[in-house]
């Protein structure tokens, strides 16, 4: 992938929001131009379908029957876990690159929480630094160590504006601990950027509430967060895309949403 530019890019310059896009790899191909918008634009959106699709071929996005955290009967997983070899990592976080840097969203360093945003941060930051904007990038371990460097965080000190990468963000717990260590540090956790919003109801307690983790993370920490795709982006790919072996993908899929969906999102 390449981005044309009228002038070459420095670090500290942004990226601007509209460039051309070449890809490289063939085995997963994407449109050709893409006008990259903000990640809450309504309407089509070109890079999500791209997202979608690839999630689809990828078998990181599964139709069926699959039980969540929360205990409710989905039609639908993401597993990221499943972008298990380098071509389907790099082609992934290059859509993770692509949303950010779209976004608008500012920051000075990465942060992975373990275990899955510990190859996202680090891929992330390779993808960035490719594309012009080189960012440090740490993450944590969940149990410290004595020996050694010591402690539960690894990589470049945590410090300024620090974005944090996951898959998907179901209770918001990762999150949460990821806000505490950061601040621990004495850095300020700024945004959050995710691969796939299911826009659904988060649970408290075993019960089902009006709000989902994103808009938690959003209204009541105060953090941005910028998802890839969206489960309205689902939707809209199963109009106009069969699923084989389940015909009604689409409709069971929208059920779901009207079950246990979220207004304003």
């Amino acid at each position: 992938m390449l981005i044309q530019a009228s002038k070459p890019l420095l670090v500290a310059e942004r990226i601007p929001l509209r460039f051309k896009l070449v890809n490289l790899n063939k085995e997963f191909p994407m449109s050709e131009c893409v006008e990259i918008e903000n990640c809450t634009s309504p309407g089509q959106d070109s890079l999500a379908q791209d997202f979608v699709q690839f999630a689809v071929a990828s078998g990181v996005l599964r139709f069926g029957e699959f039980k969540t955290k929360a205990g409710r009967l989905s039609p639908y997983f993401f597993n990221a876990g499943l972008f298990d070899d380098g071509a389907k990592l790099g082609k992934l976080v290059q859509f993770y690159a692509q949303r950010l840097l779209g976004s608008g969203i500012e920051f000075d360093m990465i942060f992975g929480p373990a275990y899955k945003g510990i190859p996202l941060g680090a891929a992330l930051a390779v993808e960035l630094a490719r594309l012009g904007r080189n960012v440090p990038f740490a993450y944590n371990r969940k149990e410290a160590k004595a020996h050694g460097e010591g402690g539960s965080l690894v990589g470049a000190p945590l410090k300024g504006r620090v974005l944090i990468v996951d898959d998907v963000m179901s209770a918001g717990t990762a999150v949460r601990e990821s806000i505490a260590l950061i601040q621990q540090a004495g850095a300020t956790a700024h945004a959050v950027v995710i691969a796939l919003d299911r826009q659904e109801k988060a649970t408290e307690n075993g019960q089902d509430v009006e709000h989902s983790a994103v808009q938690y993370v959003q209204n009541q920490l105060g953090m941005q967060v910028c998802a890839v795709a969206r489960l309205n982006d689902l939707l809209q790919y199963l109009q106009h895309h069969s699923v084989p072996g389940l015909a009604d993908a689409h409709e069971r899929v929208n059920a779901y949403r009207a079950r246990y969906g979220v207004d304003g999102t």
